[in-house]
């Protein structure tokens, strides 16, 4: 299994390069391969059980720049054409509805994850990676291998292109069009976040990435007029609003009727209103996670831009919503969606199907004993059969 083992080693790797560069506690020094049992401290040297439990892998960058550099290397390993992308998304670190809006492009036919710069710099993380995953250009764009979102760094010896805007809303709407003009066609279908209040907005990423449905931003009580040509440009769209009335605002939702047939899902704070999106399906539209069996990922609402980084992971491999944690203790909402979609199996579990869920960040953002409980929620437990009507159960 030579392929194989290439590419636990690229994702170790990978993950190895988020963790460092910053104090981040013993997240920091590792995972290592290559450890012999009579090692001092062997076992969490490889990255247990920090970096992976048997129903989670973390990415433990400490900032989003890292989670994204090692995200991109662990779906795409660059160790050879048919593993390198097509082009990669440059967004600064400080724009996460840039960012946000950008995790479109992961979708097909473009398939570009996210990367951060730092303003024109561009962070070693970033540059590294872009390097190791020299990316073979974009068709559907000319070729493009480097699309950038903003004032940020031009790679020397890439093509580029430039997705201008002076404000995240006309940003948002750039993006929109590159994804249109990638597809041939506008996306039937339009995602309306919050420009304003990140955490409702996080969810949006990971869909976007998946599906090719635009992401595009009003504010609380007013929809910007990028966003409305934009929304006019998709020809009556079916829209669905992400967020609750203290976010967006029921006047906006009226204005956004005009231009197609709006859909809210929203609950009363960021954490419940990610479970409600992930819970959502409307048709083609929406994750319908209600049962077991599923990838999900995992970031904080403190950190923003972990959903653009991690949207790869919702568009690949075993895909899946992404869920939000809050400084603290875990969130009872959080709890019981896991505990309403946790698997189970009567006689073997091998015949059953399996949670998985990505953690974003180090410690910091996801603390590792929430990451054990999220380990312990997403596992496969026994159920007794229900017996049938009359009979007492064993």
């Amino acid at each position: 299994m030579p392929r194989a083992r290439h590419l636990l080693l690229a994702l170790l790797a990978a993950l190895a390069l988020a963790a460092c560069g910053k104090d981040g506690g013993d997240l920091g020094k590792g995972p290592v391969i290559g450890k012999e049992g009579g090692d001092e401290g062997a076992a969490p040297a490889l990255g247990f059980p920090a970096f992976a439990t048997k129903n989670t892998t973390r990415v433990g960058g400490a900032d989003a720049t890292a989670d994204a550099a090692a995200i991109a290397r662990a779906v795409y390993s660059g160790t050879s054409d048919t593993t390198r992308p097509r082009a990669v998304t440059l967004v600064d670190r400080d724009d996460w509805q840039g960012g946000i809006a950008a995790s479109v492009l992961m979708s097909p036919p473009v398939r570009a994850p996210v990367l951060l710069s730092d303003g024109d710099e561009l962070p070693d993380a970033s540059a590294s990676t872009l390097s190791a995953l020299s990316p073979t250009g974009a068709k559907p764009l000319g070729g493009v291998q480097v699309i950038r979102v903003g004032d940020v760094a031009r790679p020397r010896d890439a093509k580029s292109l430039q997705v201008g805007g002076g404000n995240p809303y006309a940003r948002a709407a750039q993006v929109d069009r590159v994804a249109a003009r990638a597809a041939g066609r506008t996306s039937d279908r339009v995602v309306i976040a919050s420009g304003e209040r990140a955490e409702f907005a996080m969810p949006a990423a990971g869909w976007a990435a998946k599906s090719g449905d635009a992401v595009l931003y009003v504010k609380r009580d007013e929809l910007p007029r990028e966003t409305a040509a934009a929304l006019r440009a998709h020809q009556q769209p079916k829209i669905y609003v992400l967020g609750p009335p203290d976010v967006i605002s029921n006047r906006v939702v009226g204005q956004l009727r005009r231009l197609g047939t709006v859909t809210r899902i929203g609950a009363r704070d960021a954490v419940g209103n990610a479970i409600a999106f992930a819970r959502f399906v409307d048709g083609r539209f929406g994750w319908g996670v209600v049962d077991p069996g599923h990838g999900l990922v995992f970031a904080s609402t403190t950190r923003p831009l972990d959903a653009a980084a991690a949207a790869p992971l919702s568009a690949t491999g075993k895909y899946g919503p992404l869920l939000l944690v809050t400084p603290g203790a875990l969130p009872k909402e959080l709890v019981q969606y896991l505990l309403d979609i946790q698997p189970g199996y009567e006689r073997d579990p091998v015949r059953g199907v399996y949670n998985h869920g990505w953690l974003i960040g180090d410690d910091r953002a996801i603390s590792v004993a929430d990451q054990a409980r999220i380990d312990s929620l997403l596992e496969i437990v026994p159920v007794s059969p229900t017996p049938p009507a009359g009979l007492p159960s064993s």
